[in-house]
């Protein structure tokens, strides 16, 4: 009964001393010794605004806004802050009569780390404070070693320099403590996180380490053993921390590092491992997981590595990777084996760089094979010294020729059963066998001018194709992109399924042809990352600023600007070469029947596509043409394709053959009604935009055949506008402009306008149109018209306008049936102004002159085939006089 009274007055005394006694102790004058105490432990300036004396569950002291300067050599911003800091005391060094801090913990603190240059970083100083501080506590009656430092709940953020990095543990508790003298500890929990990307946290993984060090004078020369381990990380936000974006892998990761020794000759192993790996588009049957183990000795002062050894399983096979860097200035080597490596891994891997690749496209196979990498110098130049006979120009020149030297790149690597399915193809696209070798190329990266280095691995495959042989396909594969070739003849199914496979944007073009295969010589090449598309506005006006600041033209379809191989600097994907078809037909939906295309030639480059030659029949219409197609205008934006560019030339044409084959047939009666199929404007596709030219040897419009005719034209959505129409008729020329709409509804019909100038027509040729014999000087005049229809009888009753015309010197007379005014046996001008309407052209206000007589005629055209002409008032008036 006594023992639990006396527990219960301790307890109460206890209480009493923790309520009472803080506040009557005055600590205002221990808050400079305190902060001399944390500054001389740590080593580093130390600023607080209040101490208050705490004595449960623990004595010491509770400090408010705890800041811990940097060293300048770091930066300006403070190393440490936290709002409330808890320092315990010692209570051995208190009951000694000195104060000792044993223990600091800051909870919801932000702690910087700082690089500042090669092996300079900001927490060497406080680890040497440290060795410095357990030294000077052996025989010291006030020394300060250094306490245990915790933190919970903080942040922890990362420097270079002055630069604050966008990366930060958060929610991190740290420990730091000496285990034993001159050995400490460190314990560390936190979760990555990055400040400039939107990310989910909570998938981030998180890090945790327990790492021990012994003392050293320099913070690389330190014994170390670290465990440092991330966990629960989700690829895709792994890929948004480390890189900033997301590019769409999806499954766990976690990864191990285990480091004995100092940072001179560290060993080191580490396993990285991935469950589940797949693309966000799609989960496959069999997700391609892997488990990666290596070990390898790391020097930094040498910046050296040696006895690497890498060993990973994938898929059903396995890769085995070996080598050293022995320092800066030698020359590494390294070995690759791999096993039966499943060539869907490579695919995988491409799709993280390639969005345009079908999600469901698949491959099969197996890559087996060694290469090894092990680059020596080249040795300098040797030139032979001409003797006392000289030396040949023969000699001279061999000197200056190329000189291959072994390549860094030895070994092979073997494709078997390659297999590739899926993306629309209707069988797998098939090669048995591909064996890739190291070959020359003489745009490797850091080359020697003259010297070709081996710096791609090049293979060949035949590929069928449904042409009469198979395709012959070439592979380069660099570390900087890829350059592939291929050869040879395929059906146009497969070539539409394998340029879709391919992630080449499909064409109208090739979905509305038919017939024979097509030979092609096609060479695509590309980086393996494409490049990020800089924004024009961002680009200086005038090529201001660095001549790096003018933003890369890219291109991610089946062409791009640009040039570039596998071993070189390849900027942007390109596809240049050839397609030559024989034999086919293309109906597109804007045209009411087929075109026969006997020969053309597709020109690919970096910007066009260029069709020249093509031999074709459309109906009626057989001719030649070019054509060029740009991919895209660089002057809009945003940019979008560009008109079709085209030159056609004819030789005999008929204006209602022409306008029957473009717009169809709508009645029985029609020209070639029997071959062009109808057409039903509300519902056919608008005509694509073409601008580009047309000639023909002869373009006969009814009774009237115009020679030599030249027009250019712009083709819309809603018919066409002719910006120039040339040609010579009935001896003279004509110059016009003129629009064609294209009918709306079943109920409408095709219009034209017209409106030009004509010049020294032949007065002979043109009575002779009208049943007359004309003679004089020529004859010339303007005028527009208005006309719509389908056949002549429909233009002819729909034409409207006006003419206005000059004659010069000349003399009529007609048959002798026909009467005609007396004024125009002979005159000296004849010049007026006619109406066209009604099927007619009515000739209502001339003035004709002979010498001082001038007299009016009245006259009436009607349309046909051969026109009618009559006469008015003179008419009537030569016939009275006759009388």
């Amino acid at each position: 009964m006594r023992s639990r009274l006396r527990v219960a007055l301790a307890v109460i005394a206890v209480l009493v001393l923790a309520l009472v006694v803080p506040p009557l102790i005055s600590v205002s004058h221990y808050k400079a010794r305190i902060t001399q105490i944390i500054s001389r432990s740590l080593g580093r300036p130390v600023r607080l605004s209040s101490v208050q004396v705490r004595l449960l569950p623990w004595p010491g002291f509770e400090l408010s806004d705890l800041s811990v300067a940097e060293d300048p050599a770091y930066g300006a911003e403070p190393v440490l802050h936290a709002s409330t800091v808890i320092a315990s005391v010692r209570l051995l060094a208190l009951f000694g009569g000195h104060i000792e801090i044993g223990k600091i913990s800051v909870d919801d603190a932000s702690l910087n780390v700082v690089r500042a240059g090669p092996g300079r970083w900001n927490l060497d100083p406080l680890f040497r404070t440290a060795a410095a501080q357990t030294e000077s506590v052996q025989g010291a009656r006030h020394a300060n070693p250094l306490p245990y430092l915790e933190a919970t709940n903080s942040r922890i953020d990362f420097k270079n320099g002055a630069e604050k990095l966008p990366f930060s543990l958060i929610d991190a508790d740290v420990s730091f403590w000496q285990e034993n003298p001159g050995e400490w500890r460190i314990r560390l929990r936190g979760q990555p996180a990055r400040t400039d990307v939107s990310l989910f946290q909570e998938e981030t993984g998180i890090v945790r380490l327990e790492a021990s060090v012994r003392r050293a004078p320099a913070l690389r020369q330190m014994p170390l053993h670290l465990d440092l381990d991330w966990r629960e990380a989700q690829l895709g936000q792994l890929a948004r921390l480390v890189s900033g974006a997301d590019p769409g892998w999806r499954g766990d990761l976690t990864g191990e590092l285990h480091l004995d020794g100092t940072a001179d000759a560290a060993q080191v192993t580490m396993r990285l491992r991935a469950e589940g790996v797949h693309r966000a588009e799609f989960t496959p049957a069999s997700p391609l997981d892997f488990d990666a183990n290596c070990g390898f000795v790391y020097h930094y002062a040498q910046r050296s590595l040696e006895k690497l050894t890498c060993d990973s399983p994938l898929g059903d096979g396995r890769i085995h990777i070996t080598g050293e860097k022995p320092g800066e200035d030698a020359p590494p080597h390294f070995t690759v084996a791999l096993d039966r490596i499943p060539v869907a891994a490579g695919l995988d891997a491409l799709r993280t760089f390639r969005s345009s690749i079908a999600p469901d496209l698949e491959a099969s196979g197996t890559v087996s094979g060694k290469l090894a990498y092990a680059q020596a110098p080249a040795a300098a130049p040797q030139e032979s010294h001409a003797g006392t006979n000289g030396r040949t120009a023969a000699g001279k020149a061999a000197n200056r020729e190329a000189r291959v030297v072994a390549g860094p790149l030895s070994g092979s690597l073997t494709v078997a059963d390659f297999s590739l399915s899926g993306g629309g193809l209707t069988r797998p696209i098939e090669a048995a066998k591909m064996t890739l070798e190291p070959v020359g190329t003489s745009s490797a990266p850091h080359a020697l001018p003259g010297v070709v280095m081996a710096q791609a691995l090049a293979g060949t495959a035949a590929i069928a194709a449904g042409g009469a042989a198979p395709l012959t396909l070439n592979v380069h594969l660099s570390i900087n992109g890829y350059r592939v070739g291929l050869h040879g003849q395929a059906s146009l199914a497969r070539a539409r399924e394998m340029a879709n496979a391919a992630g080449i944007p499909e064409t109208p073009m090739l979905a509305e042809l038919s017939g024979d295969p097509i030979a092609v010589d096609l060479t695509a090449a590309g980086p393996w990352i494409p490049p990020e598309e800089i924004p024009v506005a961002n680009v200086p006006a005038n090529g201001a600023g660095n001549e790096g600041s003018r933003a890369p033209q890219t291109q991610t379809s089946m062409n791009g600007q640009g040039s570039g191989s596998a071993g070189g600097n390849v900027t942007t994907d390109t596809l240049t070469g050839t397609v030559a078809l024989h034999n086919v037909n293309w109906k597109p939906e804007f045209l009411a029947s087929k075109v026969v295309i006997e020969e053309a030639t597709l020109h690919l480059d970096n910007e066009d596509l260029d069709w020249d030659p093509v031999a074709f029949t459309y109906g009626p219409l057989k001719g030649t043409a070019s054509l060029t197609v740009p991919v895209q205008c660089p002057s809009q934006t945003p940019p979008q394709p560009c008109p079709t560019e085209f030159q056609m030339h004819f030789g005999d044409l008929d204006a209602a053959a022409v306008q029957t084959a473009l717009l169809g047939a709508r009645t029985k009666s029609t020209l070639l009604s029997d071959l062009i199929n109808r057409i039903h404007p509300s519902t056919a596709p608008p005509w694509p935009r073409l601008e580009g030219t047309a000639d023909a040897e002869s373009l006969a419009l009814g009774p009237v055949t115009l020679k030599n005719a030249s027009a250019a034209m712009r083709i819309t959505a809603t018919g066409a506008e002719i910006t120039s129409l040339d040609a010579n008729v009935l001896g003279g020329s004509v110059h016009a402009t003129g629009t064609l709409t294209k009918p709306e509804t079943d109920a409408d019909k095709p219009a034209y306008a017209l409106e030009g100038d004509f010049t020294k027509l032949n007065a002979t040729d043109l009575g002779g149109l009208l049943g007359f014999h004309w003679t004089g000087a020529a004859i010339s005049g303007n005028g527009r018209v208005e006309l719509a229809g389908y056949s002549g009888k429909d233009l002819a009753s729909s034409a409207k306008g006006s003419l206005q015309f000059e004659a010069l010197r000349g003399a009529i007379t007609a048959p002798r049936a026909t009467v005609i005014p007396v004024a125009l046996n002979r005159f000296d001008s004849w010049s007026g102004d006619a109406e066209i309407a009604n099927g007619a052209v009515a000739v209502k206000q001339s003035q004709m002159t002979e010498g001082a007589r001038k007299r009016a005629v009245e006259a009436m055209i009607t349309f046909g085939d051969p026109p009618r002409i009559s006469f008015g008032g003179a008419a009537k008036e030569a016939a009275a006089k006759r009388k």
